[in-house]
């Protein structure tokens, strides 16, 4: 395509137009547009696509923005005689390609000696440039289906797209989400919360599935969503855990000091074979559950003040004092109840022996069951999933988004340095250990 002494030669821009570095006025942009779309139809190339028209202008302008702000970085232009000596100079390049609304964009992101050039026109790491794209991925993080997505763009924005450009579009967080499941973890976790929340996913035919989370505290004092699996139908299940845990364990986790999980089962049992020294601390939330499930309601009131007397007892001495005032009270009128809570004993005690800092953090899976609220309003508005990836595509989504300005399940935890102080002189020799190596 040729082009006249008033274009930019790369893309066909108009000269003087504010793609040029120079504001230019509304007509003039149009009058462009028209041309541009003119000469494509002529001869027979496309607008989008990769090797579209515009994307090769979304390529120029990117490209560009990459290498002004190198030389910004660097102080001095390409070439430049008094760059010499700086102490930091270009070091080449390496390729990268971002997925655009209008189709895969092939870069050359510059390279200082230094490694010290943070790019913002598109930042490390980033691999979509949100527009159309990032719309529809974070309507469809809120659980909305390709087809409700499908009909709010067309009402809202007037903007006509198909399904399958919608399904092309959230699968474009895959690539990340499968980086993002199998990626290395720590050697340490002090403390592990796992948990499992239900949705309906058609496989033949729709069934109820379990989602099985795991949610780990750093010795950083980081909380983060470690990996998310997908189990059989038939409930959530001690052996699948295992399975789980020990996915966990070969991606680096090499010891875990706390893991609080519900009372399920051979849980605990799967949780020391996969880590022989850590303590299984039972939810107290999940205990409470199951012990009211065998009373009336008209008791809960007076059940659930004198199970507060025991989880909140200063000391193992003092929580089976109380416990003994309660099976006293209860265990002739809910007999179910008082034997629920001497099988989970072994399970329930080890957080009293920890400072109330760290209690709190550790007797309940309370953070991973704010997640599993997020996951609800995230599924409630669809009656099932049409495969095991579609449901991951939202779940992933869900997990690894922080609302600004909000508490969010994942994220720094506050008061930290209290804690791990804690668990130094609780768990001294295993911490050094591992730090050590």
């Amino acid at each position: 395509m040729t082009t006249t002494s008033s274009e930019s030669p790369a893309t066909g821009v108009p000269a003087g137009s504010s793609l040029d570095g120079v504001s230019g006025d509304d007509s003039a942009m149009r009058a462009w547009a028209e041309q541009l779309v003119a000469r494509a139809r002529e001869e027979g190339v496309e607008l989008t696509g990769d090797s579209g028209l515009l994307t090769a202008l979304v390529r120029r302008v990117l490209q560009t923005g990459l290498e002004v702000e190198m030389t910004d970085h660097l102080g001095y232009e390409r070439h430049a005689v008094d760059g010499r000596g700086s102490g930091n100079n270009r070091n080449g390049s390496y390729p990268k390609t971002v997925t655009t609304d209008i189709g895969k964009v092939e870069l050359r992101v510059p390279r200082d000696r230094n490694a010290s050039f943070e790019p913002v026109t598109v930042r490390k790491g980033q691999r979509r440039l949100d527009g159309l794209s990032g719309q529809v991925i974070s309507l469809y993080a809120k659980g909305m289906s390709t087809g409700d997505i499908q009909s709010h763009l067309l009402e809202i924005y007037g903007t006509e797209i198909s399904r399958d450009t919608i399904s092309r579009i959230t699968d474009a967080v895959l690539e990340d989400m499968q980086s993002w499941q199998s990626r290395p973890l720590d050697r340490l976790y002090p403390v592990l919360l796992i948990d499992a929340i239900t949705v309906k996913i058609r496989d033949g035919q729709v069934a109820n599935r379990p989602v099985y989370v795991a949610m780990g505290v750093n010795l950083e004092g980081h909380r983060d969503v470690l990996g998310m699996w997908v189990g059989p139908t038939g409930g959530e299940g001690a052996k699948f855990w295992m399975s789980v845990l020990t996915e966990l364990r070969n991606r680096g986790i090499a010891d875990v000091l706390i893991v609080c999980c519900d009372g399920l089962k051979g849980l605990p049992d799967a949780i020391r074979a996969t880590w022989p020294q850590a303590d299984v601390q039972l939810c107290v939330v999940h205990l409470i559950r199951s012990s009211l499930r065998f009373s009336s309601k008209k008791y809960w009131g007076p059940l659930c003040r004198d199970m507060r007397e025991i989880y909140t007892a200063p000391t193992l001495e003092a929580a089976e004092a109380r416990f003994a005032d309660f099976a006293l009270d209860w265990e002739q009128r809910y007999p179910a109840m008082i034997d629920t809570w001497r099988r989970s004993w072994a399970e329930f005690v080890p957080f009293l022996a920890f400072p109330i800092e760290l209690r709190t953090i550790v007797y309940t899976t309370n953070a991973v069951e704010s997640l599993n609220a997020r996951f609800r309003r995230a599924v409630r508005h669809r009656s099932h999933f049409p495969n095991e990836q579609a449901a991951l595509k939202v779940l992933y989504l869900v997990a690894t988004d922080k609302k600004p300005g909000r508490s969010n399940p994942v994220g720094q935890i506050l008061g930290w340095k209290t804690i791990l102080n804690a668990l130094t002189i609780h768990y001294s020799d295993r911490i050094s250990n591992l730090n050590g190596q």
